[in-house]
């Protein structure tokens, strides 16, 4: 068994004493919550796609168990171009941030891949929203996020959105370079339509690989960027 195989065999059973502690919590101080920020359908200039990025989570104030899940559904292909789901538990390091460990899996159409992840999860200054992830595994690599609510009116929200992965190592089964990012960047204007559990959306998405990953997609015949429209909705509750 190779040493990533064992790092996340490791995270998973150090994840189920969490849990148990979890269930064991008084019903009353049991919290959960689903929260997806974007559930959208992307139309680009050479595919569609739709798409998600949810959280389920429940717990206590000082231990939660995440579920997160991100997925990009080719619909003329009708396969998945990208397919991840993590099992995360998190717990407070400070009044705005939780400390975060656990375990993803990848699970697209093509090569599958297993990582373990540790990070930070909270609110920075201006009320951004956060996360740092590191993913260790075969390829590891390193991801942050950064989103903001702009509040135009009481109902209506500009949301700036930005994500960026660094691999660490060559990935060519992936179409990765070592140290060649990838930035995902996207603006929705949404409308709370019932408070903030339903805010259909329309806005715009943008992808871009540089370095060497921009290189391995240029020798595929891929293009290294691409703007797509989206519709679609976030949902809270």
């Amino acid at each position: 068994m190779t040493w990533w195989k064992q790092g996340a065999k490791g995270c998973v059973g150090a994840l189920v004493p969490a849990l148990l502690l979890v269930t064991e919590a008084r019903a009353e101080s049991l919290i959960w919550g689903f929260q997806a920020e974007q559930f959208e359908y992307r139309v680009g200039e050479d595919e569609n796609l739709l798409a998600w990025d949810f959280d389920a989570l429940a717990g206590t104030d000082e231990l939660k168990f995440v579920w997160r899940s991100e997925a990009e559904y080719l619909t003329d292909d009708g396969d998945f171009e990208a397919l991840e789901n993590q099992f995360r538990l998190q717990v407070p390091v400070s009044d705005f941030f939780d400390a975060v460990a656990g375990v993803r899996l990848d699970t697209p159409s093509g090569e599958d891949r297993v990582y373990g992840v540790i990070g930070l999860h909270g609110l920075a200054k201006q009320w951004v929203e956060v996360d740092a992830d590191v993913f260790i595994g075969e390829t590891s690599f390193v991801r942050f996020e950064a989103e903001y609510e702009g509040l135009i009116t009481n109902r209506i929200t500009l949301v700036p959105s930005l994500e960026l992965d660094v691999p660490l190592t060559d990935d060519d089964e992936l179409g990765v370079g070592a140290f060649g990012p990838k930035l995902e960047a996207g603006l929705r204007l949404s409308y709370d339509v019932v408070d903030r559990l339903f805010s259909p959306y329309v806005g715009v998405h943008y992808e871009k690989s540089f370095g060497e990953s921009g290189v391995l997609a240029r020798a595929e015949g891929e293009d290294t960027g691409a703007v797509s429209l989206v519709i679609g909705s976030r949902i809270l509750f």
